[in-house]
């Protein structure tokens, strides 16, 4: 009796949870996730307590639960902002692509060079920022404009980490990434190009965002708030 109990339960229940766990899972390790932002890396851009979604299919198709690829139809340009495995603890980063595979890339006192010419940088676009204004004396939001895709920067002033580093040759299959908020951000200055496997995908869209800092309270202006 207790044994056709027990199967009659396998069968009606525990074994249609488990099919829509793994469906559920797969769609996420393979095709879309979002991703919860504990730091302020990535500000004016995004902001801690963002959740962001993950485009994983942006790229390429990966096998569910691994970083093996099956096919490739686009690779990662300077711009995107992608999320990745860091190549120090395997913790999720989101960082922006400044250097593509073949690309040599410096810093002159928080300016950019990619392949000998310098990125040119303006008044912050207002569609640009949104949400908090960036606290912190010295701290200077600027237009970034990277391959003609511009971007909200925020750029220190005084003693900061690495405002200038020597030029660094991307390797195949590699990217140099960075994030936007240039003072508080542990990206490609210290850990080098980032291998393209750990890449996950592409960061979108902001859907929901909360302010840690008055008791989570939602930030109704940057729900659904496109990327760039």
């Amino acid at each position: 009796m207790v044994k056709r109990t027990l199967k009659r339960w396998w069968t009606e229940w525990l074994r249609s949870v488990l099919l829509i766990v793994l469906i559920i899972t797969s769609f996420r390790s393979a095709v879309a996730d979002w991703n919860d932002v504990p730091t302020g890396s990535m500000k004016p851009t995004i902001f801690e307590g963002d959740r962001i979604v993950v485009n994983k299919l942006a790229y390429d198709l990966k096998i569910p639960f691994t970083t093996r690829r099956i096919v490739t139809w686009a690779e990662p340009s300077r711009g995107d902002i992608v999320v990745l495995y860091s190549p120090v603890d395997g913790k999720r980063l989101v960082k922006r692509v400044v250097g593509i595979p073949g690309d040599t890339v410096s810093m002159i006192e928080d300016r950019l060079i990619v392949n000998d010419e310098t990125v040119s940088y303006a008044p912050p676009q207002p569609d640009l920022v949104s949400g908090p204004t960036p606290g912190g004396e010295g701290k200077l939001i600027a237009s970034e404009n990277l391959g003609d895709r511009p971007h909200a920067v925020m750029i220190p002033h005084g003693t900061h980490c690495r405002p200038t580093f020597a030029p660094v040759k991307v390797p195949q299959d590699a990217y140099f990434l960075m994030g936007d908020n240039r003072d508080e951000s542990f990206d490609s200055r210290y850990f080098g190009p980032v291998l393209r496997n750990r890449i996950v995908g592409r960061a979108t869209v902001v859907a929901a965002s909360v302010d840690p800092e008055r008791h989570y309270r939602p930030r109704w202006d940057r729900f659904f708030r496109e990327l760039r």
